[in-house]
């Protein structure tokens, strides 16, 4: 099954390319419009935990962040036990 969002993005990210037909954008705002709620999406708005976890262990080691920022990174990580 295809991710919803990536389909709304490409519509969208069709309507805004200058490179693209008049009869292409019609076409991409009509199904956002018939199938996608005019491109609106829901979200339930949890991250994966695992995602988030190595986001934050990337920064502890990321020489272009902030000592600030590792020790925050570091904080959160042990509070989800990592």
């Amino acid at each position: 099954m295809s991710n919803s969002g990536n389909i709304v993005g490409g519509h969208k990210a069709n309507l805004a390319n200058p490179n693209t037909s008049e009869e292409s954008k019609q076409n991409s705002k009509n199904i956002l419009d018939q199938e996608f709620n005019g491109g609106e999406i829901e979200s339930t708005g949890e991250k994966n935990p695992q995602n988030v976890a190595g986001g934050l262990k990337a920064t502890t080691k990321n020489p272009n962040v902030s000592q600030e920022a590792k020790d925050s990174a570091a904080a959160r990580l042990e509070e989800m036990g990592q």
